[in-house]
């Protein structure tokens, strides 16, 4: 939203697979894992079109530490009509409402994306 280039952020697996699930996805250009001393971060180059419009709108955080929102395989949501997509943890690691859907499988809804 600050329209930067890239980020850095710290390292974590889950932080790692959302990072790739956003790259498969088309909303950023790349990503890389970097070893800074002793820590691993992640630098992530952001994606806008022709326009300087960033591929990324709005991404919405939707399970908190305070309210986890879980789901079953038939009542995960559809973000925008099919627009946006959500992404979900569940007992096969992170992956997109879409292809929860299609291995028939329920989870913790981390957020929105479109």
């Amino acid at each position: 939203m600050a329209d930067h280039e890239s980020l850095q952020v710290p390292h974590s697996g889950i932080k790692e697979e959302l990072v790739r699930i956003l790259k498969e996805e088309g909303y950023i250009s790349s990503y890389k894992v970097n070893q800074n001393g002793k820590f691993k971060e992640i630098s992530v180059l952001l994606k806008y079109d022709n326009e300087g419009e960033p591929a990324i709108k709005k991404l919405q955080r939707v399970s908190r530490p305070g309210r986890r929102i879980y789901v079953r395989k038939d009542g995960i949501p559809v973000v925008l009509g099919g627009l946006g997509i959500n992404i979900l943890s569940t007992s096969k690691g992170l992956m997109t409402g879409k292809k929860a859907r299609e291995m028939s499988i329920g989870g913790e809804i981390l957020c929105e994306i479109y």
